[in-house]
């Protein structure tokens, strides 16, 4: 079905550099680059799919149905995105919030070209139907020369929901809180432009250059696009064994090094971001938990402190091994959306955040990601990520934290504005 061609790469953030530049000519791209960062579950440096031969796009209507039978019908590398919303199809739930993007809720698609990356090592695999182009894209790419970024004109970000607005609301999500209805919500606020005119490549590589995310991503379906400096992985499937890495916690980075480490410190042992991370880890276990072998659920890490380029946060680890009778799409199902971007409990958050938030959510706090030919997979929650509809000249970003019993409303809000930097600097 694929022809595989192995290639050395003397400069790898060159050639990547050269492969996203590439890619732009095609109707559908997905580009995923783990930009280096030292960690212990990663299997490609950086992976590359364009041209679409076939594709499915669903609205949340037995979407996970869909996916399972087009993944498995498929038997190929699929790469796509599940939105948010797709909860609708798990739970009795629904969006009617404000939506300014118009994405599809689920969209995957069978790649003819795909690149893969892993250190100096390339692997090129094109379908049988167009692998006498390896060669000649190959050169093509090689002889990119990266570009100046050009100056772009100045989007005007308007903050959907107002400071004083902001404040009420988390009032009313403590309210709940302390009436039992939940322990734990994510709340987000979206950021947005109208008639907004951005070159998404330029955008992306600004963003990635200040955040150098584990999990970053390009996408293109068209006119939809996607640019992720994600640091979150949701879940990845290798042969039977699950894993997932919920961030709950995140303190601000210091240029003196000192104040740096000091920040870094009362992260670990603030009582707080500790308590979130631990609901959420604890949720994690239990959904993991619907398609685990008994007993099989393991907290690798808890409370770990990550270091990233605008932020450091607390990242737990949690494994599980799949019960066989269970597919890979059911592993997806039983967990989606990510814990982190919920709650806890999940039902009764998802319902609080929807009543309280103005915008549906859509991908963002979704998941981008890929199967292998043989069932395994690897996503990401997408998070610090700037979303476009080129034709309605729509640009969006939001961003979140957890309101927990503990929480102060003034300080969560200053949580979102660190949160919003980076998107911030790059758009404006």
């Amino acid at each position: 079905m694929r022809t595989s061609i192995h290639k050395h790469i003397l400069d790898p953030i060159l050639f990547k550099k050269q492969l996203l530049i590439w890619s732009q000519q095609f109707r559908e791209i997905i580009f995923l680059d783990s930009n280096d960062y030292p960690q212990q579950y990663s299997n490609y440096n950086c992976l590359l799919a364009v041209d679409a031969f076939t594709s499915i796009k669903t609205d949340t209507h037995n979407a996970f149905e869909d996916l399972k039978q087009y993944q498995q019908t498929t038997k190929d590398w699929v790469f796509g995105y599940l939105s948010y919303d797709l909860k609708n199809d798990v739970e009795p739930l629904q969006s009617s919030n404000f939506d300014g993007l118009d994405f599809p809720d689920l969209f995957f698609f069978q790649p003819k070209k795909i690149f893969l990356l892993k250190g100096n090592q390339l692997e090129i695999q094109y379908l049988n139907m167009c692998d006498d182009e390896v060669e000649e894209d190959f050169a093509e790419i090689l002889k990119i020369l990266p570009f100046n970024e050009e100056k772009e004109p100045v989007v005007n970000i308007i903050q959907r929901i107002s400071k004083e607005n902001y404040l009420k609301k988390v009032d009313k999500m403590l309210d709940r809180i302390h009436h039992g209805d939940l322990y734990e919500a994510n709340f987000c606020m979206e950021f947005y432009a109208e008639n907004a005119t951005i070159n998404p490549l330029e955008k992306y590589e600004k963003l990635n250059e200040i955040s150098q995310a584990p999990f970053a991503v390009f996408f293109k379906n068209n006119t939809h696009f996607l640019l992720s400096a994600s640091p979150e992985r949701y879940l990845k499937k290798q042969a039977d064994s699950l894993l997932s890495q919920p961030i709950k916690g995140t303190a601000k980075r210091f240029s003196d090094a000192i104040d740096d480490e000091k920040a870094k410190i009362q992260l670990a042992s603030d009582p707080k971001e500790r308590a979130e991370n631990i609901m959420i880890t604890d949720l994690v276990r239990n959904d993991l938990s619907h398609t685990a072998q008994k007993g099989s659920v393991e907290v690798q890490e808890l409370c770990g402190i990550y270091s990233f380029m605008q932020v450091h946060q607390m990242i737990s680890t949690v494994t599980s091994k799949i019960d066989p009778q269970y597919a890979a799409v059911d592993t997806i199902k039983t967990t989606f959306p990510m814990g982190s971007m919920t709650g806890a409990p999940k039902i009764s958050a998802m319902k609080i955040i929807e009543e309280l938030e103005e915008t549906k959510r859509g991908l963002y706090s979704g998941a981008v990601g890929y199967f292998t030919p043989d069932g395994d997979f690897d996503f990401n929650v997408v998070i610090r990520s700037i979303l476009y509809n080129q034709e309605k000249k729509y640009v969006s970003f939001s961003v979140g934290s957890a309101i927990t019993s503990l929480s102060s409303p003034e300080k969560e809000y200053e949580e979102c504005l660190l949160k919003a930097k980076a998107m911030r600097e790059v758009l404006e």
